[in-house]
């Protein structure tokens, strides 16, 4: 897929604020994302990961719907999801464990080779990558046991991130049942994109319908896909909880 320069990437501008902390997230519109590091006026607070980040106590896998709740359950409207999304989530830092073994991240940490090599990680998920966009791939990561999977997408609501869905949740799902798999899902500001790739993951393959997946995230991340990714997750959810999308022969 080529993309050309001069490339609007839209992001949400967005402030969290929490009570017990007083650090903050700014994410700026995005102009032509040519350069691997995006400069900002000041000092973002997941700059560095904390080693608390690595200390914490596993997640815990969560069973899946029961059938009455299955039953009952009604896709959201955009609306209700989009407030949603702006419920306060304070920043946890470059990187997140939000389900077990899988991580969403930044620029930063996909960056951080020591880092990556620390924690464990084995397969990398780029929803970023690109020439224009984040330039790792394979080769970036030769000096680290890692297996890599890029997805051109830009962060753009009219982009169709749908169509690579399917096929990152299904390497998501081989690579946590690979011997000691940890994942990282990524791409610039570990908000949208890569937060997206997710969710459709937890959605196709641990039987979550959109508002599970959301919420399981968020508490561990302040991820918001941008309206045309969340438009696309909600038509997901819809052909899920109808039965004609769910994926079958992979474990």
């Amino acid at each position: 897929m080529k993309f050309r320069s001069g490339l609007h990437v839209e992001t949400k501008v967005l402030i969290f604020f929490s009570h017990q902390n007083s650090q903050f997230c700014h994410f700026s519109q995005l102009h032509q994302f040519l350069q691997p590091f995006v400069h900002v006026s000041f000092r973002m607070s997941w700059y560095s990961l904390k080693a608390d980040d690595l200390r914490r106590p596993r997640l815990q896998r969560t069973s899946g719907r029961s059938m009455s709740s299955h039953q009952s359950y009604q896709t959201p409207e955009m609306g209700e999801l989009q407030r949603m999304l702006w419920t306060p989530v304070p920043c946890r830092g470059n990187v997140n464990e939000v389900w077990p073994n899988l991580y969403i991240g930044d620029l930063y940490i996909a960056r951080n080779i020591e880092q990556l090599r620390r924690m464990g990680i084995t397969h990398i998920v780029n929803a970023a990558a690109g020439r224009f966009h984040i330039d790792t791939g394979a080769k970036f990561y030769r000096d680290l046991p890692v297996d890599y999977y890029g997805v051109e997408a830009d962060d753009d609501p009219k982009f169709d991130l749908s169509i690579y869905f399917y096929p990152t949740a299904k390497y998501i799902r081989a690579a946590l049942n690979s011997p000691r798999g940890k994942v990282l899902v990524h791409c610039a500001m570990g908000i949208s994109r890569s937060a997206t790739l997710v969710l459709a993951f937890l959605m196709i393959y641990e039987n979550k319908n959109l508002v599970e997946a959301l919420k399981t995230v968020r508490e561990h991340r302040g991820v918001c896909p941008n309206t045309g990714f969340l438009s696309q997750l909600r038509e997901l959810d819809l052909r899920l909880t109808s039965g004609k999308g769910k994926a079958t022969g992979i474990p």
